[in-house]
């Protein structure tokens, strides 16, 4: 049926009016266009000659839609078909009349791009390519051979690869256009080579670069020849990216030397050699190294090229006043049609842009040479040029700020430093720039400000009053568009935020009538920024609540009248809301004490917007910030209305409004407590007892550190006691047995507790009994070695808050438990011991007597755990009076030859407990270094490893404690012949490594480099040692190895590789297992390389780390891949370009990863590790294809396409990537 309609449809398409026909052909397209359309053999031949006959009907109508017909009859009819109706076009393409030639171009196209199957794609190049490339080889005319370039452009990007065997035939026929006396020809030839290149092989873009390298060598050639060849160079480069590598020692000295001998009009010669070499920075990085001098000068040299206008205003005589008069006929007013320098300008400065992005590790001598040449050139006289350099000056602070991440101005080369000498001549350049009439140039200026401040938080304290005329000017301003009046907003925000209040004082008067009144504007996105910068208005007007450096009374009328008229406005965008709210807040904090007319009006509009889904959480927050005032703001008038809110916001899903809920609560209970009903407090503690599990333990925290905040406030309403022990109690105590507890959650609960035995008719026998017995092991089995930790703290906790009587019944109790002998309680006394342990690192115990020796006797437990317990509790006891016990535990060691272990367990807990407490430390210092030093020593060498690291941890503690003597007595045994006592060391070192600042940090960056150069030694264990205490040097102060680390990266590296004297085979009978001595040596070495890509990367040369030593861990084993996997995610993030230089061999290692099968028997241990490996590399894969440039490889196109075809990788690559 479907059939004979389409019959009548072409016969009315072939009739002689041409509304009918235009009919037809609209009935045709959608008939094609339904999904149940089916040709059959007889009707296809029909339906492809008559639409190919239609493309030429006389009225242009009809043709259109005819074309419009083609992309649903590709997919329709046979592949056969499509490929005849291609040659059929091509023919008329190459032979028709003139006037069907587009027609027949567009219809090409068409069909082109709805090809999908490669199978088809072949069948169409093999018929198409060669009467294209004929069609642009033979004499035709300059039209058809830009639609064939055209056409063949579009076929090699979708299908280049497809046919490898004819890509030599086409690059030479391409290749020879190159020098064609058309410029329209020789324009689509460099495009299409460009299309072809990404597929050709190593040789044959060998060929084509060579070629053109050729015809640039022959200087007798045309100049407009010569162009086209540049712009071929600088196209290939872009469309093959690293892989024109190999080819810049021919391509770098030609361009550079066409730059400075062109003719002075050759404009475009000199720009498109700037293109080429910018091109060959960006996207060829590692090759590009040795030319990067020559290029920079280059740049710098043409930045500043202007042949025809001589610049008689000098920079350093130009006087303030005069310039204002100038104003009207500035720079700018100089114009020149002809004129193309501009052109050379701007390519300089995106030449520039692009050797700051890819050398970041040349920064300092950029600032050098660079940088006062770029803010002179501030003053270009072509606005869109100057936009570019602008943008060149905000890339340099960008990189500054990304490579001294977390670094001071150390030394006077870094590049924080050099640009700090910089910023008085960036603040005159900006402000000439402020005074000009274009807007876009303030408001490329005040995007370099913005920057400057981000990175160099507090420069412009000396400067700011330069700036103000400029701020007002763009705020007041009649012609100033949102855009300017959006990042002068943006710029006055930060340096606000960013600088001391004082700073502004003088200035308040000249920048709050623009502030204010640009609130009033009514443009959404210039209000919401000016009431952000309202906010910081407020805090420099009243810093602190004591001093009053400035008479702020005057402000508060007009700042609140403004905030006010959009805070009460309804109808407004909801960015402007949220602003208000947050603004208003703030000011009734900071000068609420001159408002307590105006606050019964506006209180209740910020009560009403708590009501609001869209403003809810804005308004929560805001009620917090006026709680915690400190001048008491009187709510009398909405506090009940703004707790019952609150408390119906704690059952929401929204998570962080219950947080932000939990937290205004808290401030309004310690400001407001008498003023809330005892009714209200019962609610909070009902809703509050169902947000403590361990599922979010952020919210846990929250909730009971609120209920702490109640009980501690209300300690004498009984109803409020009784409350908490019936509905929170319960809930504590089940969390308190989970393995998860720990940080702000475990503090909170441990407050819990001391503030509930303290609230009205709570018995602290029965608080103590219920946490006890939470302790004991149920059906299931004990609990986790971290639930009796917490549990022992609370107990500790609890006892002191019930007073000195409570908890020397307590501390009886537990010895009891500890002298009862029978094996049955060792969970009991297990707790017990905890127990001790936590209550007497807080308090002094000596006065129970003989309680170390009770202690003592469990380290004869035949329980593994009891004696642990037991030795920790030592430890802490003696931390509650280290007079009497340490000397104890150091007679101990001495004599007690079984228990050393567990006494020198004792030991690290009181030496580690008094490294972090100060007020300890002249305690140890003066009782008994010497004597545990010596024993320390001793048992340096010692044969367990156990031992030794116990050692190694109490040297390290206490070296913090006394580097004078430590760090010279260490450092004299990094010569020992006895490799353990060198690794012990080492690891010493590691844990004298902490990240607060020490009086260590002096002595220890004199002396690292002796215990970090142990990475040399001949022993695995030391270097290992070596590696992980240069891990932790990079983490914790990066800057003690900085100037190190040129020696020692090698060094590093070196660790990095399979030593295969470290492999052996073990002979088991009947099978041989082969054991690597040296992987956890270079899983250390690797994961010290990704803590230093985080903390020295300006250090870290990628491109020499990458080849070889990254490509062989990506092929190593599982626990070496994994961190490899990480540092490749983090170099593909940081520096791309040392990645894109050596991508394809890293892919070859990454699809062997996930290609990889477990074996069949192998356990489910072992998949699910395989699984975890997959995902990582998978992890890895993304990071890479987020590379620009990255699609440029082909190998990395194949593995993507393996990922998508292959639907259980194609799903995990889509979790990873949505993580």
């Amino acid at each position: 049926m479907a059939n004979m309609n389409i019959t009548g449809i072409l016969e009315k398409m072939t009739g002689k009016d041409k509304d009918y026909r235009y009919m037809a052909t609209s009935d045709l397209l959608s008939e094609l266009n339904k999904e149940s359309f089916k040709a059959d053999q007889d009707l296809e031949p029909k339906l492809t000659n008559i639409i190919i006959q239609q493309l030429e009907d006389a009225s242009g109508d009809v043709s259109g839609l005819a074309v419009k017909c083609l992309a649903p009859l590709v997919k329709k009819v046979s592949e056969d078909r499509v490929v005849e109706m291609t040659n059929k076009l091509c023919d008329k393409l190459l032979n028709g009349k003139e006037q069907h030639r587009d027609t027949a171009s567009i219809g090409l196209k068409t069909i082109i791009v709805e090809v999908t199957t490669p199978s088809l794609a072949e069948k169409i190049l093999v018929s198409l390519a060669p009467q294209l490339i004929s069609g642009v080889t033979s004499g035709k005319s300059a039209e058809i051979k830009c639609e064939c370039l055209d056409i063949l452009s579009d076929v090699l990007n979708r299908f280049g690869n497809v046919i490898a065997k004819d890509h030599a035939y086409m690059l030479t026929a391409l290749l020879s256009q190159l020098s064609s006396t058309q410029a329209s020809v020789r324009k689509k030839s460099v495009s299409c080579i460009a299309s072809l290149a990404p597929c050709l092989s190593d040789e044959l873009l060998a060929k084509a670069t060579l070629e053109v390298v050729k015809l640039l060598k022959n200087r007798s050639a045309k100049s407009e020849i010569t162009r086209t060849n540049i712009q071929m160079i600088g196209a290939l480069s872009r469309s093959v990216g690293y892989r024109f590598g190999p080819h810049l020692a021919e391509a770098v000295p030609l361009l550079i030397n066409y730059c400075t001998t062109a003719s002075e009009n050759d404009e475009e010669l000199r720009e498109y050699s700037l293109q080429a070499l910018e091109s060959f920075m960006l996207r060829c990085p590692r090759d590009i190294s040795p030319y990067c001098e020559g290029i920079l000068n280059l740049a710098l040299e043409y930045v500043s090229y202007d042949p025809n206008f001589t610049d008689s205003m000098e920079e350093d005589t130009d006087d303030e006043v005069q310039d204002e008069e100038d104003d009207d006929e500035s720079a700018d007013e100089y114009t020149d049609d002809e004129d193309a320098s501009w052109k050379v300008r701007r390519a300089s400065a995106k030449c520039l842009s692009a050797i700051i992005v890819s050398r970041p590790q040349t920064l300092s001598k950029i600032y050098q040479e660079a940088c006062p040449k770029l803010i002179d050139r501030f003053r270009e006289r072509e606005e869109n040029v100057k936009m570019d350099i602008f943008n060149t000056f905000i890339e340099l602070l960008r990189q500054t700020a990304n490579v001294t991440k977390g670094q001071g101005d150390i030394d006077e080369s870094s590049p924080r430093w050099l640009l700090k000498q910089e910023v008085p001549k960036i603040v005159k350049s900006i402000n000439r720039q402020l005074r000009e009439k274009s807007i876009k140039t303030k408001v490329g200026a005040f995007s370099v400000l913005k920057e400057l401040v981000i990175v160099l938080p507090d420069c412009l304290a000396d400067h700011f009053g330069s700036l103000v005329p400029g701020i007002e000017k763009a705020l007041n301003d009649k012609s100033s568009t949102s855009n300017l009046k959006i990042e002068a907003l943006a710029f006055t925000r930060i340096v606000m935020a960013s600088h001391s209040p004082s700073v502004f004082h003088p200035y308040i008067q000249a920048l709050s009538s623009p502030i204010l009144s640009s609130i009033g504007d009514r443009y959404y996105k210039v209000t919401a920024e000016a009431l952000r910068v309202c906010g910081e208005l407020v805090r420099v007007l009243r810093p602190n609540f004591e001093a009053h450096s400035i008479d702020f009374r005057p402000y508060i009328g007009p700042i609140y009248k403004a905030i006010l008229a959009r805070l009460a406005n309804q109808d407004q965008d909801q960015e402007v809301k949220e602003c208000a709210i947050s603004c208003m807040s703030l000011v009734i904090s900071t000068f609420g004490d001159g408002l307590q007319r105006e606050l019964p009006s506006c209180l209740p509009i910020l009560v009403d917007r708590m009501g609001n889904e869209i403003t809810r959480l804005t308004a929560v927050k805001a009620f917090a910030v006026i709680a915690s005032s400190p001048l008491r703001i009187d709510l009398k008038c909405v506090l009940d209305h703004v707790v019952s809110e609150l408390t119906a916001f704690l059952r929401k899903a929204n998570r962080a409004l219950r947080q932000a809920t939990l937290g205004t609560l808290n401030s309004l209970v310690v400001t407001y407590g008498g003023q809330i009903g005892s009714s209200s407090y019962e609610t909070i503690i009902a809703e509050l007892s169902t947000l403590i599990s361990d599922i979010d333990l952020h919210m846990a925290a929250l909730a009971l550190e609120l209920c702490s905040t109640i009980m501690v406030d209300r300690r004498s309403i009984q109803n409020v006691g009784l409350a908490v022990r019936q509905k929170v109690l319960p809930q504590a105590l089940i969390l308190i047995r989970s393995a998860l507890l720990q940080g702000q959650a475990l503090q909170a609960l441990q407050k819990f507790f001391a503030s509930l035995v303290q609230s009205a008719n709570t018995s602290f026998e029965t608080l103590l009994d219920s946490l006890i017995s939470t302790a004991k092991p149920s059906q299931s089995g004990g609990l986790s070695k971290q639930a009796l930790s917490s549990i022992a703290q609370c107990v500790a906790v609890l006892c002191l808050a019930a007073g000195d009587q409570k908890c020397a019944s307590t501390i009886e109790m537990l010895k009891g438990i500890l002298k009862d002998d029978s094996s049955a309680n060792s969970a009991k006394q297990h707790m017990a011991l905890l127990c001790l342990g936590e209550i007497g690192r807080r308090k002094d115990l000596s006065k129970h007597v003989q309680i170390e020796n009770i202690v003592i006797e469990s380290f004869q437990s035949p329980f593994e755990e009891i004696k642990s317990a037991a030795s920790y509790a030592l430890g802490n006891i003696a931390v509650g009076n280290l007079s009497k016990y340490l000397p104890f535990i150091l007679d101990q060691i001495d004599n007690q030859q079984k228990k050393q272990y567990l006494l020198l367990h004792s030991l690290k807990e009181v030496i580690a407990r008094q490294s972090v407490d100060h007020t300890g430390q002249s305690e140890l210092q003066d009782s008994n270094i010497v004597k545990i030093l010596a024993l320390l020593f001793n048992h340096c060498e010692s044969e367990e490893e156990g031992v030794r690291n116990v050692v190694a941890e109490c040297l390290g503690k206490i070296a913090l404690i006394e580097p004078n003597r430590l760090i010279p007595a260490l450092k004299e045994r990094t010569s020992s012949p006895a490799a353990n006592t060198r690794a012990t060391v080492a690891i010493a070192i590691k844990y004298s490594i902490v990240e607060r600042p020490g009086k260590i940090d002096p002595i220890m960056y004199s002396e690292i480099s002796t215990f970090l150069m142990l990475i040399k030694d001949s022993d695995r264990h030391v270097r290992r040692a070596a590696v992980l205490a240069l891990s932790t040097a990079a983490h914790n102060k990066p800057n003690l190895i900085k100037a190190l680390l040129p020696e020692l990266l090698p060094l590093l590296y070196d660790q990095t590789v399979v030593k295969p004297e470290l492999i052996r085979t073990v002979d088991l009978g009947p099978f041989k297992h082969v054991v690597d001595d040296g992987l956890e040596l270079r899983k250390a070495a690797f994961e010290c390389v990704d803590t230093l890509l985080d903390n020295c990367l300006d250090q870290v040369n990628p491109s020499s780390f990458i080849v070889p030593f990254l490509l062989s861990g990506l092929g190593d084993h599982y626990d070496v891949k994994m961190p490899c996997h990480l540092i490749l995610s983090k170099l593909a993030d940081k520096c791309p370009s040392a990645v894109l230089a050596v991508l394809d061999s890293l892919v070859e290692p990454i699809e062997k990863t996930i290609s990889h099968k477990p074996k069949g028997d192998a356990v489910k241990q072992e998949i699910d590790r395989n699984e975890d490996m997959i995902r990582s590399a998978l992890r890895a894969i993304a990071a890479l294809s987020r590379i620009s440039g990255s699609d440029y490889s082909m190998k990395l196109k194949n593995l993507m396409n393996k990922i998508t075809a292959t639907p259980s990788l194609a799903e995990k690559y889509n979790s990873v990537r949505s993580e």
